[in-house]
């Protein structure tokens, strides 16, 4: 307290503050000397402090700890108890009150604290308190920190009414959501309690909390007249009552109307009477006789107060007339009036008729009813005093109504009586379903017990008409589970499951016990939210898909499709390819997947000669966490086109425009093989089947080709007037769709020895170019040099056979000149004929003679299919017709045999 002094002042700046004295009561013993400045001097100021503190000791060691009506009466005990020691006149001279709001805030929270301390969550707070202030340590009552109001959805829970409390998340204090006014909340209710719940989201758990709102003196009485007239015979005895105008003030207990005061006169005083429910009237009370003729009015002034610190209060003025004499008055003949009704009461139904007689007569003897307070639910009739319902009775807003009637003749005689009113309850109202906190998904994989919703059952009816049962239907996997104060649980009593049930109507019943049984119901909506537990799935365990070769880049050629049967992401299935190499490449560059679509897309064009079936794995995955895939195997099957030509490997094709030559003798008969024309193609089936017929010949019927075997023979005996030299155009055809060819040419030589080819070559004219014409010499000085090497070499042989066989003459040079005819096969005469057919010359010569090439004698297999990697190695012999060579027209076998060695030389370099 000294510390709150120093720091805050007078105790005028305490509220708000003072509530931790209550957990450190001795300090108010200690502290005594401290409050001597806040009292008036000649006070026993350590006395009233002192014996303040021991009580509220003495009563804090005592307190019950139940929850019922002990604790309660103990509190308003000490409450009681406290003001009186406050009060008491005794311990001074000039009485003084705790008028302080610090010291009514000290007392009213520590009543309140006190409640907590009991074992139930219940706060005491004075009305008229400001936003925000303090109520209660709410986080300490609850077991828990300041800090976990946010963490665990800690939020007040009430039904029906504005929210006056909220939660302050820095202090963890309850606080005032507004300013309260107790007679707006409870009206003329004592006491006036709050109730509400405190619900931890985080679990479900709902608190109770009651607050009890103190009244605080802020309304004075009110009557609700400021000027009556009162009229009395001059012949009313002394004693007679009459009564005055009501008062009202809406305070409670000693705030409320406590006494009356009459300015002084000689006639009247003033008494005070009280009603069954609490509420004061005054009555005038004649004292003494009155005498018209000696005054015939009475003006007085009637002062009501209450018993609040400071006292309030209000004033009226009665005038008293004094009449002639009226010798009766009326008389009721039941002095209170009871009548039970039920709520259901239509408007205008009567309730009860009152009765009034007068013993005067003549117009004494008229007798008016009305109501001493105006009801807004009854209305009476003013010459029968039948009383009948006005508006629409509802036993939840009231059940019990008291009224006063009264009856008055002409002159002003009048009587009072009371009429009672009880409201039946009828079951007419249907039991309310209230969604507290829930929600509107729920997790497939929540294991059962996890609660949904949270929910309250209320009936406004009373007795047998307000208890409510709750249920749902029994084929769900759900069921109510009772909390505290009417409130349910639904919770899961089973494993769900999305794919077989997504959403879920549940309907919830409530029944009263009334008569008839009234029901409602309320319709929750709970969405089962997925979770990733199913993972994509093919339709197929695996595909096969044929794709032609020679496809566009970048074509789709098959499409998959994966169904997850989950939802949103986690049903989104993308695709892609594993990753493996084909050919030492990565698989993805020959193929590509949509990964959105599952569409396959072909990156190259595929050839049917590189490779013909290729097998992958397509995973299919979902965008679950974690995610969940499958796999499926591919089989990719490339269709072979006719997309490829026959390609001729014998005769190689010429690569500089020059012409191959073949040689056939004279003397050769029908059917001799004169060469093979070799081609394959790199198609397969019927792409790959060959076929070979003779397109053109120089002279058509000497030679005939092969259909499947591309051989070329003669067809009849060569006659001298054949011409030396024969072209043939052959044509290979495949049996494709539509069907490929190739066309090679044949350049073929007809003599019967190599002395007629070489005079045949003679005749070759050099070219025109001059700049050319060296290299033409040196290279028809090459050739010549090349054909005396091969002329030693027949020699030689030739010698080697006579020995064996026969002898010979020896061959004759000619003296004819050369013609530019090519040669191949050089036939030699006879007995060398065979050996000659082994073996190959040719000569490639061109009319610019820096591009002629010669290619020496290599073996040559006329029957036999000649490889490809043997025709890479070998070019034909080509001569330009055009050209010239050795000029001389006699060469011998010497000048052969003297050119030998270089040729040789050259033989082994290409052979």
């Amino acid at each position: 307290m000294k510390l709150l002094q120093k720091k805050h002042g007078t105790p005028e700046a305490w509220p708000g503050k003072c509530h931790f004295f209550t957990y450190y009561n001795p300090l108010f013993t200690l502290e005594a000397d401290s409050l001597h400045k806040f009292f008036p001097k000649g006070q026993n100021k350590s006395s009233l402090v002192g014996n303040l503190a021991k009580y509220l000791d003495r009563v804090m060691l005592n307190l019950p700890t139940g929850n019922g009506n002990g604790c309660r009466k103990e509190q308003l005990d000490l409450h009681k108890k406290v003001m009186d020691v406050c009060n008491n006149p005794v311990m001074a001279a000039p009485q003084r009150r705790w008028d302080r709001p610090g010291e009514q805030l000290l007392l009213f929270t520590l009543l309140g604290l006190w409640g907590v301390a009991a074992g139930q969550i219940r706060y005491s707070i004075p009305e008229e308190l400001g936003k925000g202030s303090f109520v209660g340590n709410i986080t300490k009552d609850l077991g828990i920190q300041p800090e976990a109001l946010a963490q665990r959805g800690v939020r007040i829970v009430s039904r029906g009414r504005t929210q006056l409390f909220s939660l302050n998340p820095r202090s963890g204090s309850l606080v005032t959501a507004g300013r309260i006014d107790r007679e707006e909340l409870c009206a003329q209710s004592a006491p006036c309690l709050v109730s509400f719940n405190i619900l931890m989201e985080d679990k479900l758990n709902l608190f109770p909390v009651e607050v009890e709102i103190l009244d605080v003196n802020d309304n004075a009485p009110r009557f609700l007249r400021e000027e009556l007239e009162v009229k009395i015979l001059e012949n009313s005895a002394p004693s007679s009552r009459f009564l005055l105008m009501e008062v009202y003030d809406p305070d409670v207990g000693m705030n409320s109307l406590q006494r009356f005061k009459l300015s002084s006169n000689s006639h009247f005083s003033v008494d005070v009477q009280s009603q069954a429910q609490g509420s004061k009237y005054p009555e005038l009370v004649l004292e003494h006789a009155l005498d018209r003729e000696v005054e015939a009015t009475y003006h007085l002034v009637l002062i009501a107060m209450d018993g609040g610190d400071p006292v309030r209060s209000s004033t009226a003025q009665i005038l008293v007339t004094v009449l002639d004499a009226n010798d009766n008055a009326p008389v009721f003949t039941q002095t209170t009036y009871r009548v039970n009704v039920p709520e259901n009461l239509p408007v205008g139904t009567p309730v009860l008729s009152v009765n009034a007689t007068d013993q005067d007569e003549g117009i004494y003897a008229e007798v008016t009813y009305s109501f001493g307070k105006i009801s807004p639910i009854f209305l009476l009739n003013a010459l029968t005093g039948e009383i009948s319902v006005s508006a629409t009775l509802d036993y939840e807003e009231c059940s019990f109504y008291e009224l006063d009637v009264e009856a008055r003749d002409q002159p002003g005689l009048q009587d009072r009586a009371k009429v009672l009113i009880t409201i039946l309850d009828v079951n007419d109202n249907e039991p309310e379903v209230v969604i507290t906190s829930g929600s509107r998904a729920i997790a497939e994989n929540a294991p059962p017990g996890t609660v949904v919703a949270l929910f309250q059952i209320y009936d406004r009816d009373s007795g047998l008409n307000g208890q409510v049962t709750c249920s749902i239907s029994r084929n769900l996997p759900f069921e109510l589970e009772r909390s505290v104060d009417n409130y349910y649980r639904l919770v899961t009593n089973s494993v769900l499951d999305r794919e077989q049930v997504s959403l879920y109507n549940i309907t919830v019943t409530a029944t009263d016990k009334g008569t008839p049984p009234l029901s409602t119901e309320k319709l929750i909506y709970l969405g089962v939210a997925d979770t990733n537990d199913n993972p994509p799935v093919f339709s197929h365990s695996s595909y096969s898909v044929y794709v032609p070769e020679n496809n566009p880049r970048g074509t789709s050629i098959f499409s998959l499709k994966a169904v997850d049967p989950d939802s949103e992401e986690n049903a989104q299935v993308t695709y892609s390819l594993a990753k493996e190499t084909l050919r030492g490449a990565p698989l993805s560059s020959y193929l590509s997947i949509n990964p959105n679509t599952g569409v396959l897309y072909a990156l190259c064009s595929f050839d049917y000669e590189e490779f013909r079936d290729l097998h992958l794995l397509v995973t299919a995955s979902d965008r679950g966490n974690p995610p969940l895939s499958s796999n499926v195997s591919l089989n990719l099957f490339i269709l072979d086109q006719n997309d490829n030509a026959p390609e001729i490997l014998y005769p190689a094709p010429p690569t500089d425009g020059s012409t191959g030559v073949e040689l056939a003798p004279r003397s050769a008969e029908p059917g001799y093989l004169v060469t093979k024309v070799v081609a394959v193609d790199k198609d397969s089936g019927q792409n790959a089947w060959l076929s070979y017929r003779l397109l053109k010949a120089s002279e058509p019927g000497l030679f005939v080709v092969g259909l499947h075997t591309g051989e070329v023979r003669t067809a009849r005996a060569l006659l001298d007037r054949d011409a030396l030299k024969q072209s043939l155009v052959v044509a290979v055809q495949d049996h494709g769709q539509p069907p490929l060819s190739a066309t090679v040419t044949l350049t073929i030589a007809v003599a019967d020895s190599i002395p007629d080819v070489l005079a045949d070559l003679g005749s070759l004219e050099p070219p025109n170019n001059p700049d050319a014409s060296d290299l033409t010499l040196y290279l028809v000085v090459a050739v010549a040099a090349v054909s005396c090497i091969f002329l030693a070499f027949v020699i030689v042989l030739l010698v080697f056979r006579l020995r064996r066989w026969y002898k010979s003459s020896l061959l004759k040079v000619p003296s004819e000149g050369f013609s530019s005819v090519p040669t191949s096969h050089f036939v030699g005469v006879e007995g060398v004929q065979a050996f000659l057919q082994t073996y190959s010359h040719e000569v490639s010569l061109t009319a610019d003679s820096r591009k002629s090439h010669i290619i020496f004698p290599q073996p040559n297999y006329a029957h036999t299919l000649i490889s490809h990697e043997g025709c890479e190695k070998r070019e034909p012999l080509l001569i330009q017709e055009d050209s010239s060579f050795c000029k001389e027209e006699n060469s011998s076998v010497q000048d052969a045999a003297l050119c030998s060695e270089p040729a040789e030389r050259q033989l082994g370099h290409g052979g």
